[in-house]
């Protein structure tokens, strides 16, 4: 009799995901009391942590949220709605539910003393808008699914120096690395016009997200691009430029 309930508990654990029944979610409504699977330190981190009797679960890569709801080990994922896209058309077994979370503006982080770099950047970002670059770039990588760049140099050469952006490479279509390890998407291509704007060569480096804010605050970067959202929490520790692009946040759950 105990081998059969041994059997029958594994058996049960084979089609429940080690006991724990999948959550069907059709709503935001039906988030309370889930867990759900976010990015540390961004803005569906926050969200998330707002929902009634919702359990938060961490992880450092979007694509890692991701997995772990494929899994069931995760109810849920809150993220902004470009890369949940890319998630969604790489995986067949996930969607992203039609009501939006929130929506948030993007702006690029400068140390507060850098007032007059920020407002050179804010002088780039208004002619680059003007002109229509920003708006191609981003068709370029939301709509024709560019995948290496969607910009090219205006100028080979550079006299003003180096400009250090720190970003963090797992957020595609934003930023993510190329097959040769190269740091690409629509805030690298953006950062290189606005740096043809400023006579200035860039530098990329990748870091984890939550360290971004600190290396800006710190002076170890120029700037912080990383898809990232513009809030009051946020401004304590650096200023932003004015915002470059508007973003939704969504929940990607399993089908």
């Amino acid at each position: 009799m105990k081998r059969s309930w041994i059997l029958l508990l594994a058996v049960c654990m084979l089609f429940t995901g080690c006991g724990r029944k999948a959550a069907k979610i059709n709503s935001l409504d039906d988030l309370e009391g889930k867990t759900i699977g976010v990015q540390m330190k961004t803005t569906g981190d926050i969200y998330a942590s707002d929902i009634k009797d919702a359990k938060t679960k961490r992880f450092n890569k979007g694509v890692d949220a991701v997995k772990a709801l494929r899994k069931g080990v995760v109810d849920a994922v809150m993220i902004d709605d470009a890369p949940a896209r890319v998630f969604a058309a790489q995986y067949n077994d996930v969607k992203i539910l039609e009501e939006p979370y929130a929506k948030e503006e993007y702006g690029i982080a400068v140390n507060k003393e850098e007032t007059g770099l920020r407002d050179k950047i804010n002088e780039a970002l208004e002619k680059l808008e003007q002109n229509g670059t920003l708006a191609s770039i981003q068709q370029a990588w939301l709509q024709e699914g560019e995948q290496k760049t969607a910009y090219r140099w205006q100028k080979k050469k550079h006299s003003g120096g180096k400009l250090v952006m720190v970003t963090n490479a797992e957020f595609p279509p934003y930023e993510s690395k190329d097959n040769k390890g190269n740091v690409v998407g629509i805030d690298v291509d953006i950062m290189k016009a606005i740096c043809d704007q400023l006579d200035m060569d860039l530098e990329v480096n990748d870091t984890a997200f939550d360290s971004i804010l600190a290396n800006v605050e710190r002076k170890m970067a120029d700037v912080g691009v990383a898809g990232m959202t513009i809030t009051e929490e946020r401004r304590k520790q650096v200023d932003f430029t004015d915002p470059y692009t508007t973003a939704t946040q969504v929940v990607i759950v399993r089908k």
